[in-house]
């Protein structure tokens, strides 16, 4: 098969879809693959590297994307990349469509196949293609929360450790999955006073044999919600329904309630968000305020941290792209029946149901029945 990848065009997104390493991998197995020339800049690897790897190099995008058969990136394409969707790609990479109508139809419209990272689940309920940047951006959210809180930024001054004869910070998670589970680690190791929130009572049983008395947990409603965060210093949304919009549990008029200058960072701003005042930012202007709550609402987290992200994700998704590639995606899917879990778009069809439940007028079709 013909494998591309190529430099992202995200603001401020330095990660890339395959290193050296894979590409290795993926020529050692008969493939061939291209990438543009500077695709792996930002995460710290040379054209160089790819070129000893056995990769051939590109001048533009647009040839990346006209020789592949399956294209390998980190982030979901720009409106500048709709162009280069020609029928039977393979896109394999974050998708996050239940946010982006725009992309499901111009993915739709270029009968793309779109195989999506954060949909992918196996047969044990585990979503090894999101876990991993679930990780980093659950531990990112306190660095970056810890950081807002500081005055200059227009935050309410506040140490989440504090020192002593001073109080400690409070942070509240909303959310127990991976990436509340890893915000939880951060904060309790810096200190803080913290309550997470989650529907499953037993995913807070995990947390409280996990942590011990070290956190407060609670049971997601909006009573309990309101009554954690208006109190709080830092707030993180961390809310996941696979291929689904996230839930608004962030209300607007908890803002009123909350102290001056404390800070909400929503990770679910790819899923749409769980705030109701939440929009997506970016690196180079990551914040505002509103109510004089300081948003934090950056919709790609890792990307502050490329060489880790990279080499994090790739490790996970190189396994699956290495099926798709030796046997088609169909093949692939009968090989590893979890693989059809990720595909979102096929032949012009709409095949992932939560995406459908996510916009009107936009029709499910179970990929089983048509591949």
């Amino acid at each position: 098969m013909r494998v591309g990848t190529v430099k992202e065009i995200k603001n401020n997104e330095f990660r890339v879809g395959l290193t050296p390493d894979n590409v290795r991998a993926y020529v050692r197995e008969g493939h061939t693959v291209y990438v543009e020339k500077g695709a792996g800049t930002g995460s710290g690897f040379k054209d160089e590297e790819y070129a000893k790897a056995g990769a051939v190099l590109l001048e533009s995008a647009k040839e990346v994307w006209d020789r592949s058969e399956m294209m390998v990136k980190v982030k979901e394409p720009l409106e500048e990349e709709y162009p280069y969707f020609h029928e039977g790609l393979i896109l394999f990479t974050y998708l996050h469509l239940a946010a982006d109508r725009a992309q499901t139809d111009a993915l739709l419209e270029g009968k793309v196949q779109g195989v999506a990272y954060e949909t992918l689940l196996e047969k044990d309920g585990s979503m090894p293609l999101q876990v991993t940047m679930s990780q980093i951006a659950g531990g990112l959210s306190v660095q970056e929360g810890a950081k807002y809180l500081e005055k200059v930024y227009g935050g309410s001054g506040v140490l989440l450790a504090g020192v002593p004869g001073t109080p400690k910070a409070n942070v509240v998670i909303l959310g127990g999955g991976t990436v509340g589970t890893n915000a939880c680690k951060i904060a309790v190791g810096m200190g803080a006073n913290v309550t997470i929130i989650d529907i499953n009572l037993k995913r807070l049983e995990y947390l409280d044999n996990l942590f011990g008395s070290r956190i407060q947990t609670l049971v997601s409603n909006d009573a309990n919600i309101e009554n954690a965060v208006k109190n709080a210093d830092l707030v993180i949304g961390s809310v996941l329904i696979p291929g689904k919009a996230a839930p608004k549990l962030f209300k607007k008029e908890y803002l009123k309630e909350m102290r001056p200058g404390s800070v909400f960072v929503d990770v679910a701003v790819d899923q749409g968000g769980c705030g109701e005042t939440t929009h997506m930012t970016k690196h180079d202007d990551p914040i505002y305020i509103v109510d004089g709550i300081v948003h934090y609402c950056v919709g790609n987290m890792p990307g502050a941290v490329p060489r880790t992200s990279t080499i994090a994700l790739t490790s996970a998704t190189l396994r699956y792209g290495l099926l798709i590639a030796k046997y088609g995606l169909k093949g692939a899917c009968e090989k590893n029946p979890a693989v059809y879990s990720a595909i979102n778009t096929y032949d012009g069809k709409l095949t992932c149901k939560n995406v459908a439940d996510s916009f009107e007028g936009l029709a499910y079709t179970d990929i089983r029945s048509i591949m």
